[in-house]
């Protein structure tokens, strides 16, 4: 299957547990693919556990981008998704396979889609000098004072959210303007790019909920906590690495800080798991031409690889 560039890039999207490396699977078993991931957690190398990472089986069948290409150390930008994956896509299409992205990381999915808007660039200094402070203060006395300069960027962010209240805090100690201002004033400085949604979502949350405990103790089971434990052990790595903070690693890093005790980080790691898969939900409800497919459907994958021939006009 070969695709001209001007074909909308078809995005398989939906909440975490619902199915969407099965349905990925069965597109891939039908056509020759290459599977670009929308992740901001399966980018970490040591990762693998609890981000539901590709087996190695997995990878052998089918070529998969952007995995396993950070250290847990490192930080990643939305500007550099975007960049990678569009060149992902070229390389794809040269090679007359088809481009799937794959994921549940949805601002990704939105810049790649809508294009950036030109922001300063990063500063080390600047950012040294908030981190510095943050691990003085705390990063909600951060949030407090970013609340101050930019209350419309404040109220969207968690308190806790170390990596998106120091780039708010960065951007205005750079430009001197509220983050939420230069948003609202500029244009994309990327053009934005043609997608077609595929959306797996529950039309059973409840269904969704039971999926995502039963996954949270299969990936327990499958030596979760050990992975956390070497991570932790490497000495270098923290709460406010967005690598530490990735849902079910966070609470699992709290056991071995002493914070908590192994039963209340599964109860908290699986309320979080919900909680994101709810923002995820409510974030794919925000696209009016997203076709959706009922994720807990038992034939949900056999629907997306009907709806992608029929968008793709292939046999």
């Amino acid at each position: 299957m070969s695709l001209p560039s001007v074909v909308p890039l078809i995005c398989l999207a939906g909440p975490t547990a619902s199915g969407k490396s099965a349905a990925a699977r069965a597109i891939a078993q039908r056509w020759p693919v290459e599977i670009i991931n929308v992740d901001s957690a399966t980018i970490y190398r040591g990762m693998d556990i609890g981000t539901a990472k590709p087996t190695a089986q997995e990878r052998a069948e089918v070529t998969h981008h952007l995995l396993d290409i950070l250290d847990p150390a490192d930080s990643y930008s939305v500007a550099s998704f975007r960049r990678e994956t569009l060149q992902c896509v070229r390389d794809i299409q040269a090679r007359g396979h088809l481009p799937l992205l794959v994921g549940g990381t949805m601002m990704y999915f939105k810049a790649l889609r809508d294009g950036l808007n030109d922001l300063p660039a990063a500063d080390p200094e600047i950012r040294k000098a908030l981190e510095a402070r943050a691990a003085a203060e705390g990063w909600p006395a951060m949030h407090a004072w970013l609340k101050t300069i930019d209350p419309i960027t404040a109220q969207r962010l968690s308190p806790n959210d170390s990596q998106r209240v120091g780039r708010a805090l960065e951007i205005w100690q750079i430009s001197g303007q509220p983050m939420s201002a230069l948003l609202g004033a500029t244009q994309p400085a990327d053009e934005p790019v043609a997608t077609i949604t595929l959306s797996l979502e529950p039309l059973e949350r409840s269904l969704l909920h039971t999926r995502i405990a039963e996954r949270f103790d299969q990936m327990l089971e499958l030596g979760l906590f050990a992975e956390v434990q070497a991570l932790h052990a490497r000495g270098d790595l923290h709460p406010g690495l967005p690598s530490v903070r990735c849902v079910g690693y966070r609470q699992l890093w709290s056991v071995l800080e002493g914070e908590l005790d192994l039963k209340l980080a599964r109860e908290q790691a699986i309320s979080a798991t919900r909680q994101l898969a709810k923002r995820q939900i409510t974030w794919l409800r925000s696209q009016p031409d997203r076709k959706i497919i009922d994720a807990c459907s038992p034939n949900a994958s056999d629907q997306v690889v009907q709806l992608v021939a029929k968008l793709t006009g292939q046999p």
